[in-house]
């Protein structure tokens, strides 16, 4: 199997696991820096190994627009194009269909988008995407899916988990067919396996169905029972945390989750908060990316612990470093961590950054911001082994 739970926490429904990948295994629950366009920015790929990433995350839809697929698989497929060496989780385009509204047009047979590089259209089906994280030689894909805003009423809702579950079949099903890329000829390590065989010895990229329903338990319980039924390789739960009160996103795990087999790995999409991903783990989330400790570096706002060794309670601080009161500071921005900013230069230098509009501050704030949501995760993992 792919996927192996090795501890269960005895107060919580957290569990540590162990994900096999093409390009290595990884030890859960975890955190996936988002490189968007095949880079984090101000970040090397070599800087992300140094701080423990596991594995990243990459965009279908912004790689098929720029440079494009068929580029990359050329040029040896997106780990040696961007030199990262360790596992590649792609997102299907789906959360473009959220966030790119305005340019877009959703349709049974798949999404239109209005180009937003130079106006042109392009049309992203469950197919394509299927084909574009292939070529890009991805560890793990992700179906599309149609992702609806919050609020949003049920016939939208309903509409969108009937389209997810049709396109997540045809997903399936194409990614079932389809030949090994010349990238994996090339490469014998990654061999072409068809979906749901274990062949000893022998790898595959994994293919992750969506579950979607807003915060609708009727929609959400239906979403769940229709794409387990796909038997995917692991279940990502899709428009959460787009704007919906905290109370409405618990309630919906607390019930959701049972529902999503045990012996898969369970994706929470686009949270969020530290301590968010510490309740989300305590329900059984596995799996997590966020762009809130990259784009906060570059707007100067820094994650301090508060606490040592402790993950409950307000265990962090938000320290703003363009503010006056660190001029004249000497210390490093945390103390306690063992990153390469807070090893080797003072809060006064960081603000000097900033304040100059230097790269190399949000370049440094970035790798600090980093640092401090995986080593959160070590922790986590700390503290379910500990019970």
């Amino acid at each position: 199997m792919q996927f192996k739970i090795l501890k269960k926490d005895r107060q919580s429904k957290a569990r540590i696991g162990l994900l096999k990948t093409t390009h290595g295994e990884i030890r859960t629950p975890f955190f996936m820096p988002i490189a968007t366009k095949g880079s984090i920015k101000g970040v090397a790929p070599g800087e992300l190994k140094d701080l423990e990433a596991q594995i990243i995350l990459a965009n279908t839809y912004h790689l098929y627009l720029r440079p494009g697929h068929k580029l990359i698989e050329k040029l040896g497929g997106l780990h040696k194009f961007m030199n990262w060496s360790g596992p590649v989780l792609t997102d299907s385009g789906g959360f473009q269909v959220f966030s790119l509204a305005k340019i877009n047009k959703v349709l049974d047979q798949g999404v239109d988008f209005q180009c937003d590089i130079d106006g042109g259209h392009c049309f992203l089906s469950p197919e394509k995407s299927i084909e574009i994280q292939m070529s890009l030689g991805s560890d793990i894909m992700m179906v599309l899916d149609d992702v609806v805003p919050y609020p949003c009423d049920h016939r939208r809702a309903k509409e969108a988990v009937e389209r997810t579950t049709n396109w997540a079949q045809r997903s399936k099903d194409y990614w079932a067919h389809h030949p090994a890329s010349s990238l994996r000829k090339e490469s014998p390590h990654l061999r072409w396996v068809p979906p749901y065989s274990h062949s000893a010895g022998r790898a595959r990229p994994m293919l992750f169905g969506i579950v979607q329903g807003s915060t609708y338990k009727d929609l959400r319980l239906k979403s769940a029972k229709d794409i387990v039924k796909l038997n995917f390789d692991g279940y990502a739960i899709g428009g959460l945390a787009v704007g919906e009160p905290k109370e409405e996103m618990w309630e919906v795990l607390d019930y959701l989750i049972p529902e999503l087999p045990e012996d898969r790995p369970r994706y929470l999409m686009g949270l969020g908060k530290p301590e968010d991903i510490v309740e989300a783990v305590k329900r059984g989330i596995d799996m997590f990316d966020c762009v809130i400790p990259t784009r906060n570096a570059r707007h100067g706002a820094l994650f301090v612990w508060t606490k040592s060794n402790a993950i409950r309670g307000k265990f962090y601080h938000i320290l703003k470093i363009k503010n006056q009161e660190f001029a004249e500071d000497k210390e490093s921005i945390d103390k306690t961590c063992d990153c390469y900013t807070c090893q080797n230069f003072s809060r006064a230098y960081l603000r000097h950054l900033f304040m100059t509009e230097d790269p190399l501050g949000q370049r440094l704030a970035t790798i600090h911001n980093l640092r401090f949501y995986l080593r959160l995760m070590e922790k986590i993992r700390k503290e379910i082994e500990k019970s």
